[in-house]
């Protein structure tokens, strides 16, 4: 039984990790499907680098677009802020708006990445792209010093239906991967040499210590973790109790239900400071020598006057 704890408490101290290498899996299967299954080159100067571009692109457009859509500290940041602006910058603090709002586009990036380092590594679509480019800079690197064949037959490279020699080619493949694995692994550097320098301009500039900061990250999981529990039980039970008022035709049992202005305050996002040492809006809520008590008289919504509790 040990051995199966600390097998588990690895897994939940790796859980990034392990999250970030299930993506970058499931980004190389997703690249190899496209490339055997749906990418055929049109091999043709009209067509070959839009068509290139598109696969190349597309997907890690797509990725992005999800990232931010299932990005659930997005939405807790933009919830209700055409009603109330303010909600961006809570207390005037706008800067810590945009940290919240770079490291959420941060994480949203990760995908995208993977993809791109993954399809430029491979050199399927990128083939394609490059050879239906007419610039004369792209096309006098890839035939200089060859004849005006190679001109005329560079966009049917990628799919063997150039009358180029066997020999020239291999050659150009060989050029458009090369440069493609150039630009996957500068891709991959790049990301990581930012990803290492971000990482240590946080830690530099963090106000606490390190294991207080492992402290604070682990209290925000755990507090998420039991608020979606405890939120699924009371729900429960204002259903029940709605349920029971309604099919036995009686008045609802009173319950106690936090009012409009207490979700909206814990609903903020939240940043350390030494004079509210806190670790969440939540614990700087309940821990309010002037909180207001009081609560709703009914747990309803009221939609004619926006988003707001009566």
């Amino acid at each position: 039984m040990d051995n199966f704890q600390t097998v588990l408490r690895f897994f939940m101290n790796q859980k990034a990790t392990i999250g970030y290498s299930f993506m970058a899996l499931l980004t190389i299967g997703g690249e190899r499907v496209f490339s055997m299954v749906s990418f055929q080159c049109p091999c043709n100067h009209e067509q070959n680098f839009t068509y290139g571009l598109t696969f190349l692109l597309g997907p890690a457009a797509v990725l992005l677009i999800f990232g931010l859509f299932f990005n659930t500290r997005l939405w807790r940041l933009y919830t209700g802020c055409c009603l109330n602006p303010m909600k961006l910058c809570p207390r005037g603090n706008c800067f810590g708006c945009f940290r919240v709002l770079m490291s959420i586009i941060t994480g949203a990036c990760v995908a995208p990445i993977m993809w791109l380092s993954v399809a430029l590594l491979n050199g399927t679509f990128y083939e394609c792209a490059i050879s239906g480019l007419d610039d004369n800079l792209v096309v006098d690197l890839f035939c200089k010093n060859k004849t005006l064949k190679c001109r005329e037959e560079l966009a049917r490279v990628p799919c063997d239906r150039s009358k180029l020699s066997s020999d020239e080619r291999m050659e150009l493949l060989l050029m458009f991967r090369a440069q493609s694995q150039i630009l996957g692994w500068s891709i991959v550097m790049v990301a990581a040499i930012v990803g290492l320098l971000g990482t240590c301009c946080r830690n530099c500039r963090s106000q606490v210590s390190y294991l207080q900061l492992m402290f604070w990250k682990r209290y925000i999981e755990k507090e998420k973790e039991r608020f979606d529990a405890f939120t699924l039980e009371y729900a429960t039970k204002l259903a029940e109790r709605n349920l029971q008022s309604f099919f036995e035709n009686k008045e609802p049992n009173p319950m106690p239900f936090p009012n409009h202005k207490a979700w909206e305050e814990i609903s903020a996002y939240y940043s350390f400071s030494r004079s509210e040492q806190y670790y969440s809006t939540l614990q700087r809520y309940v821990e309010r020598t002037d909180r207001d008590f009081t609560p709703e008289e009914r747990p309803v919504i009221d939609f004619d006057h926006g988003i707001a509790m009566t």
